[in-house]
């Protein structure tokens, strides 16, 4: 398992605790299509609601760097508690962007509050005395049936002054009784995630509980100053999805490769034995490690960049855009490659590989992941218009 010590919070080392337990149970999330309670509970002891929660409340606003290596080390256990791990520090650091009055209801009996939700713009929100009336239904929020809080984005009317284009939109912090969970999630792959739809009827959110959406995606939170507050969203979004890519592909490597070992010690790639040669089982393993390794670094990269905050800039953006959706395609190649060469008993319905294989190909499905907006993010910065 590939760990850290010595550095920031301790995140990294407790992520390997964590790992062991999410392996574990990784069976039973995939059967139940959702994690257990002792693992969401040791997912919030282990620390990464708070990672990226504001210091005056208990949080570490943590570094982009640790986050990453913390998550890729518990997507090595189990990919759905990585995913669901790194949704409770993310959404916590969009909750982040709203007003410190909301930061004290949200936190106010701890740092550990498991926030999920979504940045679409699924809902409808209407202004009411001292708020907003907020009502939708948001599909594929994962962790859903164990959360405390959602941040929630909506569509507001428009005052007739902002420009020709998508309508307003703003983020609304809903606690836990104020929406109802429907049972929706089918997913071929990361099913452990529970990502079920979150419906809101008329709730009411008071106006500190909500801030403009654009504040999130320039890096402009109402009550922080924090780095991990003011990095531009695009910087970091692909961070919350490809570092469990890449430690998914870690233990498919590692299984894939003592699997091979067996199958070679059985006789498998002579000449004259049906199946693959030698060879090829050599050339799968050294460029699979040789693609998880290359993903590994450009992913190390775009954390230590992200680290930067609000000096990070446009063109540096667009290249950590690019290196997650590359690192991405890199860690699915080597996925499928391993996968293809495992023979029939990878393919059983209780094979750890084949459910790695139908997680890694899920996530790269994000859409912070696709290559092409990707390319043509980055390429804007040479090729003129």
């Amino acid at each position: 398992m590939h760990t850290q010590t010595g550095r920031g919070t301790g995140l990294v080392a407790r992520s390997a605790e964590l790992a062991e337990l999410a392996r574990r149970h990784a069976p039973d999330a995939e059967d139940q299509r959702r994690l257990a309670p002792d693992v969401v509970e040791r997912m919030l002891r282990t620390g990464f609601a708070r990672h990226f929660v504001p210091a005056p409340f208990g949080g570490t606003e943590g570094t982009f760097e640790e986050f990453n290596a913390a998550v890729a080390t518990v997507a090595e256990g189990c990919a759905a508690t990585a995913w669901c791990a790194s949704v409770a520090s993310s959404l916590a650091r969009m909750a982040a962007c709203l007003p410190r009055e909301a930061h004290a209801e949200i936190w106010g009996e701890g740092p550990d509050a498991f926030v999920v939700g979504s940045l679409s713009p699924a809902g409808k929100a209407v202004p009411v005395p001292g708020g907003w009336s907020v009502s939708g239904s948001w599909a594929y929020i994962s962790g859903v049936d164990h959360s405390d809080w959602a941040v929630l984005c909506a569509v507001v009317p428009g005052d007739g002054s902002t420009p020709p284009g998508p309508p307003p939109a703003r983020l609304f912090a809903l606690p836990r009784a104020d929406y109802a969970v429907k049972d929706t999630w089918t997913g071929s792959g990361m099913r452990g995630t529970g990502s079920n739809t979150l419906i809101a009827e008329e709730v009411f959110v008071p106006e500190w509980r909500s801030a403009e959406r654009q504040r999130l995606f320039d890096g402009l939170p109402l009550a922080s100053d924090a780095d991990c507050h003011t990095v531009p969203i695009q910087a970091v979004n692909g961070l919350s999805c490809a570092p469990i890519a890449l430690g998914a592909a870690r233990e498919a490597l590692r299984l894939w490769t003592g699997d091979t070992v067996q199958r070679l010690e059985r006789g498998a790639g002579r000449p004259g034995v049906p199946g693959p040669s030698r060879s090829t089982y050599e050339a799968v393993l050294a460029r699979s490690a040789g693609e998880i390794d290359a993903a590994a670094l450009l992913l190390e990269r775009a954390a230590r960049l992200a680290d930067g905050g609000a000096r990070v800039t446009a063109e540096e953006t667009s290249r950590n855009v690019r290196d997650y959706a590359m690192a991405t395609e890199l860690l699915v190649n080597a996925v499928n490659r391993m996968f293809a060469t495992a023979g029939t008993s990878g393919q059983t319905s209780d094979s750890p590989l084949q459910r790695i294989w139908r997680d890694v190909n899920s996530i790269a499905t994000h859409i912070a992941l696709t290559f092409d907006p990707a390319a043509a993010q980055y390429a804007s910065h040479s090729f003129p218009r």
